[in-house]
């Protein structure tokens, strides 16, 4: 999504200042009711379809320039809101919520400082990325970490992905590091952005649960060597299964995109290379579905379930 408009402020401040000029669709003064409480808010308006600004906040192209996250959803910004990750604005819509847990949430996101921003229907449709929007959006920082900035515990277990493509992938592999319970996601020489909306949709708000550092290949590889971490890579041309291989010491499981594999810095470093059975005519799995099996082989050997498992 193109961003639009000029000018050095980010398109949701310029819709901020303009705010006051807006027409709204209801006087809205006093109190802002949220959930069965009746607290002193700031008093803003209902946003009203014409007003272009909104519009623009779902075409904030260029993430990175304005250090912006967008999270889209009830789960999303409730598991940011539970890890602490600062709310700087949150857009609603009473009309598209789900269920009943909304408004507290929309309480908690105040009582933590963000600004509430109520919009029409339309205009939230406008914001929204996605096809069905919850009537929950909300801006927060980006999170940036370097390889320093993990803190392991003593037997660490560790994802490596390097070179995904697909945002959906990425989020996939953040949902199933979290419920495996991985202590961190490295991301090496990316090409998608973690930023991006759809890979917080993807991994339905676990990217606030799963410390994620972004770092080079070679970098990695050298990081993991000086803290004793055993790298089992997985490739279609290795020759070791991978229930072959000990992941009960700290091991770090590294995946690469599904078209052209593993660099070869990871193919000729990695301590181990292991491959998934292919039985049938296709000869490899979706990266993010490799990665699955591979982090509950490690659960597996372990022998410590994730903690609140499905059943």
């Amino acid at each position: 999504r193109e961003q639009r408009g000029g000018g050095d402020k980010a398109p949701v401040d310029a819709l901020l200042d303009r705010r006051k000029d807006l027409q709204a669709d209801g006087d809205r003064t006093g109190l802002d009711r949220v959930g069965d409480d009746q607290r002193p808010q700031e008093v803003v308006p209902v946003i009203g379809d014409g007003d272009q600004a909104v519009g623009d906040v779902g075409r904030l192209g260029d993430r990175d320039e304005h250090a912006l996250l967008i999270v889209e959803g009830y789960r999303e910004v409730k598991r940011a809101l539970d890890n602490q990750i600062p709310i700087l604005k949150l857009f609603y819509c009473p009309e598209l919520y789900q269920g009943e847990n909304e408004p507290a949430l929309v309480a908690g996101c105040a009582e933590k400082g963000a600004q509430l921003i109520e919009c029409t229907p339309p205009v939230f449709r406008k914001i929204a990325y996605r096809d069905r929007p919850e009537g929950l959006l909300a801006l927060c920082p980006q999170i940036r970490r370097t390889l320093a900035d993990l803190r392991l515990p003593p037997r660490p277990f560790i994802v490596v992905a390097e070179h995904i493509e697909k945002p959906g992938n990425l989020g996939t592999m953040l949902r199933t590091a979290d419920a495996a319970g991985a202590d961190a996601l490295i991301v090496c020489d990316r090409c998608t952005d973690i930023h991006n909306p759809n890979v917080v949709r993807a991994s339905i708000g676990t990217l606030f649960t799963v410390p994620v550092a972004e770092a080079s290949t070679d970098d990695t590889i050298a990081w993991l060597r000086a803290r004793g971490i055993r790298s089992v890579a997985a490739s279609p041309h290795a020759t070791k299964n991978y229930t072959d291989v000990d992941m009960t010491r700290p091991v770090a499981i590294v995946v690469g995109a599904e078209q052209y594999g593993l660099s070869s810095a990871w193919m000729t470093q990695a301590d181990d290379l292991v491959r998934i059975p292919m039985l049938g005519q296709a000869d490899s799995l979706n990266v993010a579905a490799a990665a699955t099996i591979l982090l509950y082989e490690v659960v597996r050997q372990r022998g410590k379930p994730a903690p609140n498992q499905a059943g």
